[in-house]
């Protein structure tokens, strides 16, 4: 392996937010349009999920922030606010505002078709 290979095969994973104070900073003041995952630890869908999300962020870098709040480890105020009923829930932002949500695991595609049609990226 070459020192530019190293470069190919860097992943970016979905940044973990568990306070009101970083969903500010990184969802609502973001310049970049984002997708929230919020998921569980007990749940199957929301680890099928997590190839797929952690394949969106590398794509989509710098056009596209993903994060994820964990149920288990995250404020209740924060989750209380975002309404979630099911994992995994999957919340899109634009410009601080809500612009989509779907609960329940997506295929691959289906981010890439939201995120030009949401996001026009």
């Amino acid at each position: 392996m070459g020192i530019f290979d190293i470069f190919k095969s860097k992943r970016i994973h979905p940044t973990r937010v568990r306070t009101m104070a970083e969903f500010d900073a990184l969802v609502l003041d973001s310049r970049e349009p984002v997708i929230v995952d919020v998921w569980s630890a007990s749940c199957a869908p929301c680890r099928m999920l997590e190839p797929i999300l952690i394949d969106i962020a590398t794509r989509y870098e710098g056009r596209v922030r993903v994060v994820e709040i964990g149920t288990q480890d995250s404020e209740s105020q924060l989750l209380g606010s975002l309404e979630v009923r099911a994992t995994p829930t999957l919340i899109m932002f634009k410009d601080g505002e809500e612009v989509g949500r779907a609960a329940g695991a997506r295929p691959a595609g289906w981010f890439d078709q939201m995120i030009a049609a949401e996001f026009g990226v």
